[in-house]
């Protein structure tokens, strides 16, 4: 008796256990729209299979959805049991049919809207709830169907009525899934709408050898898109599996993250051998790759080949449905002669201008990519100018002595006359309303971007190096849809101009996986320049850059400062800036306009920073953003003026997790008196550096569990700002001075959760700053 109850005892403790580490359960019941897929049916998607990746780990997902099936066939065949058999207290269920319930002709699926399709959902919901779990309907997810006048065209009938219905009658949450998608179907539109379906051309994937048109299956960017409309609803309905809903960070879930279209090509291949190339590293390649590409387009598109070996070309200019792929040892070198690039109508900088035609580029295309691993050079160090300061004393004699033009002040190395002359001419390049304007003479100065796509959608650049560009190196302006991976982009860190990655007004997009080590900025968000910038109206939205390092570069992530059309929707997360001049910069100036906001970053690691770890800056004003040694760095004489369109914004940042070994300042807010930067959240961050906070006309900015190891001995320095909180702040002992507040605007300063005896002074306030300004607690 006392074994048995040893026994029993032991059997009840395990069983206890068992059950606090089981998970809870998500079952998917429903038809070949939410149903897993196997990997030769590619890319037809189903939007179950993508629905687990906006969950947490806490919980477990099975995804029992089956092609074909109806609320009939689903228990008829049995897949019910396999999920009834399971389910326990505390899973749920999610139940969507109504696709093949419709199908008159087919009894064994066939189920009406009134009768049997109710009867049906209402028999799981009861079932469901039996054993203690919880289900939720969800109307059928919408086919893609527009008459001839583009007008949608609902073909579900009773069916989704009857889902609410049922779900109103029996008190169950209801996704309305059929409304939903609806309305991404027609805000896609009538063409772009296609991209959710499988609307595919022949021979791109192995089960579709001819073209296929299937406005009822999704591609994978489809399902993820209703995928995370059903995990919207959950979170805004608040029902209770919201809680194991991933985060990207505090304020945003990983659902809410763009859904990024990929191109696809043809298996075709057509390599640049047989259009007449060598790789003599003398010949000149640009017909040779013109006429592959070329025939490549006209065949329906596919892969355009550069072998192993050294190629040398003139300008490349890209067609849709073309992957150029640079094979492993390949080298596509850009000739050096300046003219191999006519002059051409283009963008510099935000503004219309004329330039040298650029190495690599392509015009309203769609479906395209450049992937391998050779490597593309654009010849820039033929094109630059250099400055003496960047150079050593022996390098700078070894560039005098090659051959070029020094400016006037011997300071600046120019590679001819007409780059000099260049220089010296205002505005050169850019095109004025009404103005002709004739460039010939100062050719040379007007240096291309090496990889310049313009309104492009669905691109693809991945695995290739792109080095010594003779500007920007990578220009997507205008695109969408485009995806940066795994590439290696680098320039001379003296290069002029010579930024890694300038996204401007393009939307949805991802880069990851990325190196940079270049001349000027990193990674680079913009959206035109002042009244051009303002006029075009597109803002750089909905991007995602993650798992990616910087190393030389003036900023790490930069917004700006080219910025008019605004900026909103980016998620940085996981990056790494070695030696960047500054890390997270985002500048501006009056005159540009434009809204940056909704930009979430977190986790950033930076060493050996020179300026700013943190910057927000409405003074830039087209300088080095550390000054040279003799060169001074004086704030602007803050001034207040009348807020009209050039006046820009910043607001809505969200910053989290960052360390940073060794900057110049930890963070710097630096806004306008008539516009401050605004509702900044800047939490768990630990930064060594020589200065501390540097807060100047900031408005709700929330600083929360920070370290601030600055070696100056005031930690804070509040100018002329307002609803500031700063929150936990930790810091060294010893410390002369915790905060100093000054300016007669600032006001509503709180110090929170902080202790102020590690200082010998906690706080100093300026002579017309009101004893009041600040709380404590």
């Amino acid at each position: 008796m006392k074994k048995y109850l040893i026994y029993t005892s032991a059997l009840l403790l395990l069983t206890a256990f068992s059950f606090l580490d089981s998970k809870p359960r998500i079952f998917l019941i429903g038809d070949s729209t939410m149903a897993n897929k196997a990997p030769s049916d590619a890319p037809e998607t189903g939007w179950g299979m993508v629905f687990s990746e906006f969950f947490t780990t806490d919980v477990e997902i099975q995804n029992h959805a089956v092609n074909g099936r109806s609320t009939k066939s689903f228990r008829t065949l049995g897949h019910w049991d396999k999920v009834h058999n399971q389910l326990q207290k505390g899973d749920w269920v999610l139940i969507q049919f109504g696709h093949n319930d419709q199908k008159v002709s087919d009894t064994s699926r066939y189920a009406a809207p009134q009768t049997d399709y109710k009867q049906n959902l209402i028999r799981y919901i009861k079932e469901t709830r039996a054993k203690g779990a919880s289900p939720i309907l969800l109307t059928p997810v919408m086919r893609r169907k527009f008459d001839e006048n583009g007008n949608f065209v609902d073909q579900h009938g009773d069916y989704p009525a009857v889902v609410k219905a049922v779900a109103k009658e029996l008190n169950v949450p209801l996704i309305d899934l059929h409304e939903a998608s609806r309305k991404v179907i027609v805000n896609h539109g009538v063409e772009g709408s296609k991209q959710l379906f499988m609307h595919l051309e022949g021979k791109v994937y192995p089960k579709f050898p001819e073209k296929k048109i299937d406005d009822t299956h999704f591609s994978k960017y489809g399902a993820s898109v209703m995928a995370s409309l059903v995990a919207d609803a959950i979170k805004t309905q608040n029902i209770p599996l919201a809680s194991y809903l991933e985060k990207f960070s505090p304020e945003k879930y990983t659902y809410e993250l763009p859904a990024v279209q990929e191109p696809a090509f043809r298996k075709d291949t057509f390599s640049i051998v047989t259009y007449g190339a060598k790789a003599d590293g003398i010949t000149l390649n640009t017909k040779a790759i013109a006429d592959a590409i070329d025939a490549c387009n006209k065949a329906g598109g596919g892969t355009v080949l550069i072998p192993q070996g050294l190629w040398v070309t003139g300008p490349v200019v890209l067609k849709s449905n073309i992957n150029v792929h640079l094979a492993k040892g390949a080298i596509l070198q850009f000739s050096s002669d300046f003219n191999q690039y006519p002059l051409v109508q283009t963008n510099w900088e935000g503004l219309p201008a004329v330039r040298c035609q650029q190495p690599i580029s392509g015009t309203d295309l769609e479906n395209i990519a450049i992937t391998g691993t050779g490597i593309i050079d654009g010849a820039g160090d033929a094109w630059r100018p250099v400055k003496k300061s960047k150079l050593t004393a022996g390098q700078w004699q070894k560039l005098i002595t090659s051959g070029g033009v020094l400016s006037d002040n011997k300071e600046t190395w120019y590679p001819s006359e007409k780059a000099y002359k260049g220089s010296l001419t205002p505005k050169a390049g850019v095109l004025e309303p009404g103005k002709e304007k004739d460039v010939t003479s100062i050719k040379d100065f007007l240096r291309p971007n090496l990889l310049v796509l313009t309104n492009c959608k669905r691109v693809l650049l991945e695995s290739i190096t792109f080095q010594n560009s003779p500007a920007w190196c990578l220009h997507p302006l205008l695109c969408e849809h485009i995806t940066l991976r795994n590439l290696y982009v680098k320039n001379p860190w003296y290069a002029q101009n010579g930024d890694g990655v300038d996204l401007e007004s393009c939307r949805n997009g991802v880069i990851e996986d990325c190196t940079f080590d270049v001349g000027d900025d990193g990674i680079c968000i913009k959206s035109g320049r002042d009244e051009e910038g303002r006029k075009r109206g597109v803002p750089t939205e909905n991007i995602s850059i993650r798992n990616s390092t910087v190393y030389h570069a003036h900023g790490g992530f930069v917004i700006g400062s080219e910025m008019s059309g605004g900026a909103r929707n980016l998620f940085v997360s996981n990056c790494t800036f070695m030696g960047t001049d500054v890390g997270l910069r985002f500048k501006t100036t009056r005159g540009r306009g434009g809204i940056v906001e909704k930009i979430y970053v977190k986790d950033i690691q930076m060493t050996n920073i020179a300026g700013e770890a943190i910057l927000f800056d409405m003074y830039y004003s087209a300088k080095d953003p550390v000054p040279q040694p003799g060169d001074k760095n004086e704030l602007p004489v803050i001034e207040s003026k009348p807020v009209n369109e050039g006046t820009p914004q910043f607001r809505d940042f969200y910053v989290h997790h960052v360390v940073c070994q060794g900057a110049e300042t930890a963070i710097m807010v630096r806004g306008l008196p008539e516009m401050n930067v605004k509702d900044i959240l800047i939490e768990n961050a630990m930064i060594q550096s020589k200065k501390g906070l540097v807060c100047i006309e900031g408005s709700h900015i929330q600083l929360k569990d920070i370290v601030l190891l600055p070696e100056e001995k005031t930690v804070m320095q509040i100018q002329n700002s307002q609803q500031v909180v700063l929150d936990n702040i930790r810091y060294p002992e010893n410390t002369d001075l915790l905060v100093k507040v000054t300016g007669d605007r600032s006001k509503n300063i709180r110090l929170l959760n902080t202790d102020g005896t590690k200082a010998k002074k906690e706080i100093e306030l300026g002579e017309k700053v009101s004893s009041k300004v600040i709380q404590k607690k």
